[in-house]
């Protein structure tokens, strides 16, 4: 792309804004959205809303049912299959039109998951039988692609290739000599399989060339692509099981300390996360090899990105395996100024979101400034009762921090709005100088006229969806994540933002509406 600038260079030095929206919740006829057309359609939309951000939940496979969560992915490297365009495969020829027919179960309102990914497995493998025969020029590019990921693409796709063949077996239930990693065990099980290696490897080319056509797309358009980072590993990981050594397993791979958070304003009882924790000691031996890895990997498909649970890098809540409750967990000590630190002498300074929410303590400020990150700012958490609920008004706001109504975990606006008491609801409608009936585009207003250069609103806030529109409910394992668009916003709410953002000066070539109409560019 001659006289584009690297993608790097997006960041944060300007007033800015962007919308919160997965990837699963985009439109189309194949049980979720994916990297085909309405991707593209919805980067089409960012630029005439005047939005310079698209930020996205984590994109690798999500975890088994019945969560499904994106946040316990079997690998911290791959691209989750189901994100893989069917209507991209059959314009490559590597399906017919019948085989893009859907199938009862798919739903254009919800995810479906188990129906969503049986119906594109299959026709993932077709297109790979296709695809096994070609040669030319996209049979060279799928060989330069395996070799320059080798480093992560060999053990994740022996990993799938191995669950796959083992019923969905955990690997710790696998041979010992395949659980072990033991070399002789690995090359035969690696020759025996070598078909349906192939099949994932395949996935992942696929899914790497779809991948960069959506961010050179959004680069013509203006638009950064915001990533998002989970500080935690799934154990039934091809992470975990390829770096047994760099997590705290007994010696059958299983975890003897697991992940979570103690009681908050999330859940009084606590979270009960179950990723492995880590043991830092061994990757500060390595010099944080793999997380640098990790964050080389996210910059190579993002221009920023968000770091999940920032404040398990200056602790965690580490809970014993087979333990009743979150409550039975302690704080250990993690190292993230020295991890930080070999990151950023890898890569330099990069545009990065700490997710700092929680108990807050002074060495959580001092590692998330020292390393120049942006805070979070919760607009929704401004009207609670906590300590700190007086820094998430935005009049309260730095200039360097991500504003949001609310992420993921969060209600909608118009939905958290409903289940407030009365007093609040007075104190929001005081704050905002707005109606019960708009009270999301009211918030919203005051998110982008605050101090704060960068301001994320989730596609949900801009319609002024209810609490059905809610993406996950933390502590629970159904019905999170499946949430779709129907489809792409109008042409009018893209001119409604795109005023608001010039009149803020968040738009990449502002201007104002006046008191007539102004079409967008």
């Amino acid at each position: 792309m001659p006289n584009q600038p690297p993608a790097w260079r997006h960041n944060f030095a300007r007033r800015s804004s962007g919308i919160l929206l997965h990837l699963t919740s985009l439109p189309g006829d194949h049980g979720s959205g994916d990297l085909g057309p309405e991707a593209h359609r919805f980067l089409e939309f960012l630029e005439r809303a005047g939005q310079s951000w698209w930020q996205m939940l984590p994109i690798g496979p999500p975890g088994h049912a019945p969560a499904f969560s994106p946040y316990d992915s079997a690998s911290a490297f791959a691209g989750s299959p189901w994100l893989v365009s069917l209507t991209a495969l059959a314009r490559e020829g590597l399906l017919a039109s019948p085989d893009l027919k859907p199938v009862p179960g798919l739903s254009s309102r919800r995810v479906n998951f188990a129906a969503t990914l049986r119906f594109r497995e299959e026709r993932l493998r077709q297109a790979f039988a296709s695809f096994r025969h070609r040669r030319g020029e996209r049979g060279r590019a799928f060989r330069s692609f395996c070799d320059l990921n080798a480093d992560w693409l060999e053990d994740f796709t022996l990993f799938a290739a191995l669950r796959r063949h083992s019923g969905g077996k955990p690997w710790t239930d696998w041979d010992k000599e395949v659980r072990t990693r033991q070399p002789v065990a690995l090359r035969a099980a690696g020759q025996r399989l070598r078909d349906e290696v192939a099949a994932h490897r395949f996935v992942q080319f696929e899914f790497d060339q779809q991948w960069r056509a959506l961010r050179e797309h959004a680069q013509r358009r203006g638009v950064g692509l915001i990533g998002d980072l989970p500080i935690f590993v799934a154990h039934d990981s091809a992470d975990v099981w390829c770096h047994q050594g760099l997590f705290q397993l007994d010696g059958y791979g299983r975890p003897r300390q697991v992940s979570g958070y103690p009681p908050d304003r999330f859940n009084r009882n606590g979270q009960h996360w179950g990723h492995p924790q880590y043991r830092w000691a061994a990757h500060e031996q390595t010099g944080f090899a793999w997380w640098v890895r990790r964050f080389a990997r996210v910059f190579e498909l993002f221009d920023a990105v968000r770091i999940d649970h920032f404040l398990g890098f200056t602790r965690t809540w580490s809970i014993p395996a087979g333990a009743p409750s979150p409550r039975s967990g302690r704080w250990v000590k993690s190292p993230g100024s020295g991890l930080f630190a070999a990151v950023q002498q890898r890569l330099g300074a990069r545009p990065m979101i700490a997710e700092d929410l929680g108990h807050v303590t002074a060495a959580d400020i001092h590692l998330r400034d020292t390393f120049g990150f942006a805070p979070m700012r919760i607009f929704q958490f401004g009207f609670g009762s906590e300590p700190d609920s007086a820094d998430h008004l935005p009049h309260q706001y730095p200039p360097l921090c991500a504003a949001y109504p609310g992420n993921h975990d969060n209600n909608t606006l118009a939905g958290w709005f409903q289940e407030l008491r009365s007093a609040q609801r007075s104190r929001v409608l005081d704050y905002t100088g707005g109606q019960p009936a708009t009270i999301h585009r009211d918030s919203i207003r005051a998110l982008f006229a605050s101090p704060a250069r960068l301001v994320i609103c989730p596609l949900q806030d801009i319609l002024g969806l209810g609490s059905h529109a809610r993406m996950n409910v933390p502590g629970t394992a159904h019905g999170n994540w499946t949430w779709r668009l129907e489809s792409t916003p109008s042409t009018t709410i893209a001119k409604t933002l795109w005023c608001q953002a010039g009149l803020f000066g968040r738009s990449p070539s502002p201007r104002t509406c006046g008191q007539k109409s102004v079409s967008p560019p």
